[in-house]
């Protein structure tokens, strides 16, 4: 089972080829989770253990109280289930024990996970959770054919592997230019609308483009810079008109590093 691909036709009618993560990975990195989740919880357990047990040596003069007990409550609940949430949203569909087994969730269509799948995906974890340690998620896991509890199913969504990071050595020269210029993909802000608009042939267009450029001639690359930006900056709300050539240059650059991250899979 952990052998099997499913294929996703984009609007760009380009096939992507994605191999499906099976139970076996993913138990693994849910079990990692857990036990961030646990060392987390003994600490604030610990925490609230300290308060109760100070409030018995000053209870005549301070009063006693449960809320440290209920607050705890409320944060071990938050952070079960918030954890789930902010790390696939904000980490590209990867918590610390996805990452460490190298897979991700995506979207059905080949997407970036979006905030609502994130927050679906993970309210329905309630359910799967059920009657014990995550039960029903797994059986319907592994009875899918595409490995999806029922979060995934509600929300849209499927668990994959992650490209190798092995890189050409065109890339390198690439990375070493991004780097140079302090570039990081969070510069770069995009709007629900504009991350819509860009697909997969938009990715091979910037990334041809960034691992070409640097080897132009100035008048070439220049001329190079303002067709490309000229295609792909309108797509995002980005009006390149007045712009300087090194502002286009690391502007498309940014492009590439935030497209990267959702396109470039192990196909």
């Amino acid at each position: 089972m952990e052998k099997e691909h499913v294929e996703i036709k984009t609007p760009e009618f380009v096939t992507l080829r994605f191999q499906l993560a099976g139970l076996g990975s993913r138990a693994f990195a849910f079990i990692i989770d857990q036990l961030i989740l646990m060392m987390s919880a003994i600490v604030l357990i610990l925490i609230v253990y300290v308060i109760m047990f100070g409030q018995l040596h000053y209870r005549d003069y301070f009063g006693f109280s449960y809320m440290p007990i209920a607050i705890a409550i409320i944060l071990l609940f938050v952070m079960q289930w918030g954890y789930y949430f902010a790390y696939e949203y904000f980490s590209g569909g990867r918590t610390i024990g996805k990452k460490w087994m190298g897979i991700r969730v995506i979207q059905e269509n080949g997407h970036s996970l979006t905030l609502l799948s994130s927050f679906i995906r993970n309210l329905i974890r309630i359910i799967d959770s059920l009657p014990v340690s995550y039960l029903l998620g797994m059986i319907i896991i592994f009875f899918h054919p595409k490995h999806k509890r029922l979060g995934d199913i509600v929300a849209g969504t499927i668990v994959v592997y992650e490209k190798s990071k092995k890189r050409k050595k065109k890339a390198s020269t690439l990375e070493k230019e991004i780097e140079r210029r302090g570039l990081l993909k969070e510069n770069l802000m995009i709007e629900d609308w504009g991350k819509n608009a860009l697909g997969m042939e938009e990715w091979k267009l910037v990334k041809v483009y960034g691992h070409r450029f640097l080897e132009l001639p100035m008048l070439e690359r220049k001329q190079l810079t303002e067709q490309i930006a000229g295609i792909l900056l309108p797509k995002i709300g980005i009006d390149a008109e007045g712009m300087s050539d090194y502002d286009l240059e690391s502007t498309l650059l940014l492009l590439y590093l935030r497209l990267r991250d959702e396109w470039e899979y192990e196909l």
